[in-house]
């Protein structure tokens, strides 16, 4: 399967991975330290698998989701007649069990199905222990358990459990999927069907709550679907992805474990949570932000676990051989002991949009002068930036912008809203900062801004100059940099690299995809230019890189035209908001200009007659 083949069925609590063929080939539940995942889209089927689909040969198949849900219906046309396969996680917000819910029904004709279920615990590795059960199965292996109920019998065959039975128009049956830990008693049973009905109905409702509006209100809307998919309810934090190592290029090494919550997202999910109107996911999230930060300022990190956890520490799992043999296949994140400073900044800018929007309440702000404060003594050191290389600590440009975005942000805090706090300090830092990015990360030669301090390499990173009001869009240095970036950085005038790989930056062998957020920027820094047609066209160009359900990984690949990268990518989606209201916002004030051009014509007209 390629990735864009999955779609993404989720519950706040787990999330899981269903394939055009009608197989789940990845499933995680919220313990993810611990690796409590049945099967894995990382190696052969039989490192862990979930299989419903014809026994014969399959003529057409066709999914969608039901309305503006995570409610997958696949509908599979064979010889002999058609049925759909209607895949959901339980979505119930009076309970925090988690269940897998799979109906199939018969539409027409007379259909022989076949049903498949592998069970591997920790990453493929662990078989467990399988008893059979009143209406169904239940593998248990160390703190793991899995209980199947099953309108259809199931037998063993070779550590896999399978079954057969045919279905007729209007017949259908049901299974269901929970996972608990060992030590806790049985989910309790649900109906298969009147669990995908109940799932259907609070998802809705949740999308209808929706107050965005604009041109491409539909692809937003599924943008915020992911995101809030990507949700651990629990606690408020938002995942980067829900998967592990799917790679950055095929048989490369860049292949990282995304199920974690990245303090660079903070920003620009609260603004497309503001947005649409979702007070109530921005105030959790701003919730999680606070508690995960909070303790020493210098302990400050880039990425924390869904509860705020700190030790992410990476390993390499060798007994997998990774999505199309692309090992190495990683749990956990290193970058988590780097120095990223610009996410001091993300943090700063996420504190100002609760200050602008109301959510803020004055308790944070003491928590941000002591980030600033650090910030104050760190921001001329050389770190590992946005990107997390692996290679040398450098001077990263979007790093240093991101501090001055950080001071720039409690002057503000201050001026606009009343905090306490040493505005004269903090105005002389934003300056200096200011200088200093403006005379070591532009080049002259290049006429644009670059990667690091005196390098000469472009990096995509630079787009946000206009975007976080370092200089105007009307600034010569930054349409350099927007020129530079297409004349480097573009592909088929339409998909922007990150920068161009280098052994010697980030550790790691050259090659990537296209990455898909910051070709999404160009689209944002186009409108600011005036470049509205330019905007659209990139802008519903990328909308035709989603799969035939709405979806987005990190990257892209032209040549091939294959996505890349951790899927379905938290990322790539809020950029994709983010487009679609500068979109918006500049068609609107478009259409407001004409009017009120229209509107002095008319006048002048009557006074003229």
């Amino acid at each position: 399967m390629r990735i864009e083949d999955y779609a993404l069925i989720g519950d706040t609590r787990g999330a899981g991975l269903v394939s055009r063929t009608g197989s789940i080939d990845w499933l995680c539940v919220p313990r993810f330290d611990s690796g409590a995942c049945f099967a894995a889209l990382l190696g052969s089927k039989d490192h862990g698998r979930w299989l419903i689909a014809p026994a014969g040969d399959v003529l057409c198949v066709r999914r969608s989701y039901q309305g503006e849900t995570l409610v997958l219906e696949t509908v599979f046309e064979t010889r002999t007649g058609s049925v759909a396969l209607i895949d959901c996680m339980h979505l119930d917000p009076a309970s925090d069990d988690v269940r897998v819910v799979r109906v199939i029904e018969g539409r027409s004709g007379r259909v022989p199905m076949h049903t498949e279920l592998i069970v591997r615990f920790d990453y493929g590795s662990i078989v467990p222990w399988v008893t059979r059960q009143p209406e169904g199965l239940s593998f248990v292996a160390g703190p793991d358990t899995l209980r199947l109920h099953s309108d259809v019998p199931l037998r063993g065959r070779g550590l896999h459990s399978i079954g057969e039975f045919e279905l007729t128009e209007g017949t259908r049956v049901g299974f269901v999927l929970s996972y608990h830990g060992t030590h806790r008693e049985s989910v309790p049973k649900v109906a298969a069907h009147a669990a995908i009905e109940q799932t259907r109905r609070n998802w809705q409702r949740w999308s209808e709550r929706s107050r965005y509006s604009g041109k491409y209100d539909s692809a937003v809307q599924r943008s915020l679907v992911v995101l809030k998919a990507l949700t651990y309810g629990p606690t408020g934090g938002i995942v980067a992805a829900p998967t592990t190592s799917l790679p950055e290029r095929v048989r490369g090494a860049r292949n990282w474990d995304y199920r974690f919550c990245w303090i660079r997202d903070a920003s620009i999910t609260l603004y497309a949570l503001m947005l649409a109107g979702y007070v109530d996911e921005a105030r959790a999230w701003r919730e999680w932000l606070l508690r995960a930060v909070a303790g020493s300022p210098w302990q400050l990190q880039a990425i924390y676990g869904i509860a705020g956890e700190r030790r992410l520490g990476e390993l390499v799992l060798p007994w997998l051989p990774g999505y199309q043999n692309t090992p190495p296949v990683r749990i956990g994140n290193a970058a988590y002991t780097q120095l990223q400073l610009d996410v001091f900044g993300e943090l700063m800018d996420a504190m100002h949009q609760c200050r602008a929007s109301a959510l803020e309440n004055t308790t944070g702000w003491a928590l941000e002068l002591a980030l600033l404060e650090v910030l104050a003594q760190r921001w001329s050191e050389p770190d590992e930036g946005i990107w997390e290389v692996r290679g040398p600590r450098r001077h990263f440009t979007h790093s240093k912008v991101m501090a001055w975005v950080a001071f720039d942000r409690a002057v503000k805090a201050i001026e606009q809203h009343g905090r306490q706090g040493p505005l004269e300090q903090f105005r002389a830092l934003r300056d200096r900062i200011h200088r200093e990015v403006c005379e070591h990360g532009f080049s002259r030669e290049k006429q644009s801004f670059v990667h690091w301090f005196g390098g000469d390499e472009i990096d995509a990173s630079l787009l946000r100059i206009p975007l976080v009001g370092f200089l105007p869009i009307d600034d010569p240095r930054v349409a350099g940099t927007i020129a530079a970036v297409e004349r480097e950085l573009l592909l088929d005038d339409c998909y922007v690299l990150r920068y161009r790989t280098d052994p010697q930056l980030d550790g790691l062998p050259e090659g990537e995809g296209a990455f898909l957020a910051c070709s999404f920027w160009l689209v944002s820094a186009y409108v600011m230019q005036g470049r509205h047609a330019e905007a659209t066209r990139l802008f519903e160009r990328l909308l035709s890189l989603r799969n035939d359900v709405g979806l987005l990984a990190e990257e892209y690949e032209p040549r091939s035209g294959r996505m890349l990268g951790n899927f379905p990518q938290a990322f790539s989606h809020l950029a994709l908001v983010d487009a679609a209201q500068s979109l918006s916002e500049s068609e609107r004030a478009a259409l407001e200009n004409r009017a009120c051009r229209d509107s002095v014509c008319r006048a002048t007209r009557y006074v003229a007659s």
